[in-house]
């Protein structure tokens, strides 16, 4: 089943002795002399402080940030002036490295960033450094999308998900994430992965706890990609359902299990696909849902294509796998696999899960007999998390 694919972009959307007393003749016990106790801490680091650009840069592109190299010590404060005496925003990366501005620099403009940093003893020190952006690039953009809507709720398994409308280059796809910021509160730590040359997606290590706040910064302006440049910066915040909700679909049983905070609430049978079209083993999540739509094959099957209506679609991979109701089908479901990759409900059934669920939610699906392609979704749930990374 082939759904064209739309790439959303919204506004969002990215590294330190003791002197005895006694009589005047002690005996010669009392009299050798005591050594000193050893030290029970180390020496101070210590205080190493550095700031860049390097004075007098010129020509950086406008993701340039404030190098803030410390160690035996921290940063304490930082501010960036430009050449109108317009201060400028932003905050230091969690890993102290830098210090990234709010928002996009301007072109051909000259900065001044003064940087405070202390010392473990409490001594401050303040050290300034000036640079200039580059003229307006010519050459391409490179479009992308951040698939969050800001303000929405989304299910536990749903990965900050950012798309590109042309391959990023291998070489460039480093730096691309590191201007892809994630927030989570309650933190959670997690990573970027790229599951194919136009998305790389972020998760934590688990599904995200239930309630958490997601802000999420896509800082691409002018970013060097290639001989192209970044589009924009897109930004969001949203929730995570306060519940989990998990299906759970078997081949070798036919039936989904639906489980909510762990707890199976519903049992359903289901048909998957046929061998010629199987369904794909692997952890997916909910991507879009649809209450009424259209599947239309023909121009891609040719005489094996359909047309049909198709009601409580959940689409789970690009290549048009979706649970959804099927009424041609209830003879078989729970007992043989009749469809084209999809996973099969009985209408009441489709519907009370369609009402149950939300984009973001996770699917697992087991046993059949086609592996689940990296990339054939938001694949960031079927690659184990020590082979997770950029």
């Amino acid at each position: 089943m082939v759904v064209r694919r739309v790439l959303v972009a919204i506004a969002l959307l990215v590294p330190l002795g003791l002197a005895a007393c006694g009589n005047d003749e002690p005996d010669k016990a009392d009299a050798a002399p005591t050594a000193a106790p050893a030290s029970s801490s180390p020496p101070p680091e210590p205080f190493v402080f550095e700031v860049g650009p390097v004075a007098g840069t010129k020509g950086l592109p406008i993701t340039a940030e404030v190098e803030t190299r410390v160690s035996g010590g921290k940063v304490t404060t930082v501010t960036l002036v430009d050449d109108k005496g317009k201060n400028i925003g932003g905050e230091l990366r969690a890993d102290g490295t830098t210090w990234v501005p709010g928002a996009p620099l301007e072109y051909n403009r000259t900065y001044t960033a003064s940087v405070t940093a202390a010392a473990t003893n409490g001594t401050p020190e303040t050290k300034t450094t000036t640079f200039s952006t580059m003229a307006r690039p010519g050459g391409g953009k490179v479009g992308s999308g951040l698939y969050l809507f800001n303000g929405k709720t989304y299910g536990t398994a749903m990965p900050v998900a950012v798309e590109f409308e042309s391959d990023i280059p291998e070489a460039a796809r480093a730096s691309v994430a590191r201007r892809l910021f994630v927030k989570s509160e309650p933190a959670q730590a997690g990573r970027w992965h790229w599951h194919s040359s136009r998305m790389v997606l972020y998760r934590p290590e688990q599904y995200w706890k239930p309630g958490t706040t997601i802000t999420v910064r896509s800082a691409l302006t002018g970013l060097p990609i290639g001989a192209k440049w970044g589009d924009t910066d897109r930004s969001a915040t949203v929730k995570i359902a306060d519940r989990s909700l998990v299906m759970d679909v078997d081949n070798a049983t036919k039936k989904m299990r639906v489980l909510v905070n762990g707890q199976l609430v519903r049992e359903m049978p289901v048909s998957l696909g046929k061998p010629s079209t199987p369904s794909s083993s692997g952890q997916l999540v909910v991507m879009e849902k649809a209450e009424q739509t259209v599947f239309d094959t023909r121009a891609t099957d040719g005489p094996d294509g359909y047309r049909v209506d198709i009601q409580y679609a959940q689409r789970l991979t690009w290549g048009g796998e979706y649970i959804h109701s099927a009424p041609w089908s209830v003879k078989d479901q729970g007992v043989r696999n009749v469809s084209h990759g999809c996973v099969n409900l009985a209408p009441d059934q489709a519907r009370w899960l369609f009402e149950q669920t939300m984009i973001g939610d996770a699917v697992i699906v087991r046993g059949t007999e086609r592996v689940l392609q990296h990339g054939n979704g938001w694949t960031a749930w079927d690659v184990p998390w020590e082979k997770y990374g950029v």
